[in-house]
């Protein structure tokens, strides 16, 4: 299987679980930032990673996804700065299965991120204020290692990996 793994990362927590997911995967693959991603039509898997701005996909990564429509096996991963499962986390995941419409979406995985404190001060600023600065302090550390398993555990899920057993190594950094 050649697989792609492309990443848009700004303080670099989707980078961390982009790298994760590359780690994991077995065969040919590449691993790429956004800016550098090659068209997703010669892979048979292709893995797009993404933050939240404005409780939807960034704006390079919004393009790329668009790029991704009809592809045969397509998995998103995400971070954020609101709660896992929040109303604002899922609108931003569905806004990306619309921008990759007619892709075949395996599975996704979204967690928090740490949000850097000037964002925080921003956001804290504005009327009315985002909804996931309520939860921003609690992605403070994120993504660690549980979140990291919990996206290991997503992608053997979809079929793409194994998960490392109790007591293998693990290759979270």
């Amino acid at each position: 299987m050649k697989a792609l793994v492309v990443y848009s990362s700004k303080g670099g927590n989707t980078r961390k679980l982009a790298e994760t997911a590359f780690a994991r995967l077995a065969g040919d693959k590449e691993i790429k930032p956004v800016a550098e991603a090659p068209d997703p039509g010669g892979y048979d898997l292709v893995i797009v990673g993404f933050w939240y701005q404005g409780g939807l996909p960034d704006p390079a990564a919004q393009e790329y996804l668009k790029k991704c429509g009809g592809l045969g096996k397509l998995f998103l991963l995400a971070t954020h700065g609101a709660a896992r499962n929040s109303e604002s986390a899922l609108i931003g995941m569905n806004k990306a299965r619309e921008l990759a419409s007619g892709a075949n979406i395996v599975g996704t995985f979204s967690c928090q991120g740490e949000v850097p404190p000037q964002v925080l001060a921003s956001a804290a600023n504005k009327s009315p204020q985002p909804p996931w600065l309520k939860d921003a302090d609690q992605a403070k550390g994120h993504p660690n290692n549980d979140d990291l398993y919990d996206l290991c555990i997503a992608l053997e899920n979809a079929g793409l990996v194994e998960v490392p057993k109790p007591g293998e190594k693990r290759m979270f950094s």
